[in-house]
């Protein structure tokens, strides 16, 4: 079993269970030469490639592809992994199938609170793995290699939310998949039992309370450590708001009960602890990201300082970042920008989805669309809603492109 790190996660260890030993030296092959590496990565990957191009959407929810090829040639020729995810990749492939499924549920998170910004969280890398653009595409834990690849290599406050609701992504979904049963190695909250009180009186634990304590400590393991191979200001950066995400995800656990006793009179209650939905995490971080810290490595480079006189100094639960963030206006790979060029935007609003703000002052353009849309439905008995189908002509303004002839060979 993993071992708890970190403040926020110094609950008690579960108990350990019954494992086959595995010596580690085992866990790495012996290395081939530089032509057998190069052709054994070739041919995974592509055979990688084709899986993901040819499975059918429902294929995410599924770690069969992993068992076909075998964990170890998967983990072992995944671009980006240090050696202890690769070790923890083969040793648990039913995780790294919640990991994936965490990975798809930031992404949509981030994409929705960022969804009226000239960043929006689509602003990743493509091509810094051999899977390129295809990633994009990938289902599972592939998903969850956008990770490695975000907001160019700029130290921004975009950077600081991403790997906090990456990091609170991982813990939420593998905190889940405990207690659904979906995981062989960890079940439901084994702490909570016995009686306690709150506010409204004593209560029994009972039910299934979800075992937030080995999703965090899982998500520690994995998404850290290759931040602490390195001993720089950026992996320092990483490491805080990896943290942040984590106790995110615990901030928000609630205490959910059912009554028991006459007429429901609630005399006695059973309790549970439950994780709140995704959105409260995501909506604390953005504000997180709103009053986030601008800091400076010390000395040492062991900890932060106010980059300023006179800026407050960043608390534990505070993001923290090194740049100043670019503008997004313009195509840009060095700073993680991919520019607002096509993107929509509304013509009357005066906030940061309006054309004037969005567009950056290049103006935009109208294309007039027809939309078709399910309307005025009834429900015919007993069975059966049938609906219209209404069509609705609107206009869409889309950010017109940088009058630059070297923008357009970027892209």
């Amino acid at each position: 079993m993993l071992r708890p790190g970190g403040a926020e996660e110094s609950a008690q260890r579960p108990p350990r269970r019954v494992r086959s030993p595995v010596r580690e030296s085992a866990a790495r092959p012996t290395a081939p030469d530089g032509s057998r590496a190069s052709a054994r990565l070739s041919l995974a990957c592509l055979l990688l490639l084709l899986l993901l191009l040819t499975l059918p959407a429902r294929v995410d929810t599924s770690w069969w592809y992993i068992g076909a090829l075998g964990a170890r040639v998967i983990c072992d020729n995944i671009p980006g992994l240090v050696s202890r995810q690769r070790q923890l990749c083969q040793r648990y492939p039913d995780i790294m199938r919640s990991v994936g499924e965490g990975a798809r549920e930031w992404i949509r998170e981030c994409q929705h609170q960022f969804r009226h910004h000239r960043w929006n969280c689509t602003t990743l890398d493509r091509d810094h793995t051999v899977f390129g653009r295809v990633m994009l595409r990938s289902r599972g834990f592939f998903q969850f290699l956008l990770f490695l690849c975000l907001v160019g290599v700029v130290s921004s406050r975009e950077a600081a939310f991403v790997y906090a609701i990456s990091s609170a992504g991982v813990v939420h979904a593998i905190t889940r998949a405990c207690s659904q049963g979906e995981l062989s190695v960890c079940s439901c909250d084994p702490y909570t039992r016995g009686r306690h009180h709150d506010q409204r009186g004593d209560f029994d634990w009972g039910g299934c309370s979800d075992n937030i304590h080995y999703g965090v400590r899982f998500a520690k393991a994995f998404v850290d450590a290759k931040e602490k191979r390195l001993k720089d200001a950026r992996a320092l950066m990483n490491l805080h708001n990896n943290r942040c995400g984590r106790t995110a995800v615990r901030r928000f656990l609630k205490l959910e009960c059912k009554c028991h006793g006459v007429s429901g009179s609630c005399t006695l209650r059973t309790c549970w602890r439950a994780l709140s939905d995704f959105r409260r995490t995501g909506d604390y971080l953005r504000r997180r990201y709103d009053g986030a810290v601008q800091v400076t490595a010390t000395q040492d480079g062991a900890n932060f300082t106010a980059a300023r006189q006179g800026y407050r100094r960043a608390t534990r639960t505070d993001l923290v970042y090194f740049d100043n963030s670019p503008d997004y206006c313009v195509l840009d790979k060095a700073a993680g920008s991919l520019g607002t060029a096509g993107r929509v935007c509304s013509k009357t609003s005066k906030g940061t989805d309006g054309c004037e703000i969005m567009c950056c002052g290049r103006g935009y353009d109208t294309t007039r669309v027809t939309r078709v849309t399910q309307c005025e439905c009834k429900f015919h008995w007993c069975c059966a809603v049938r609906c219209k189908e209404c069509r609705n002509t609107v206009d869409v303004h889309t950010c017109k492109a940088p009058k630059k002839a070297e923008w357009l060979d970027q892209t």
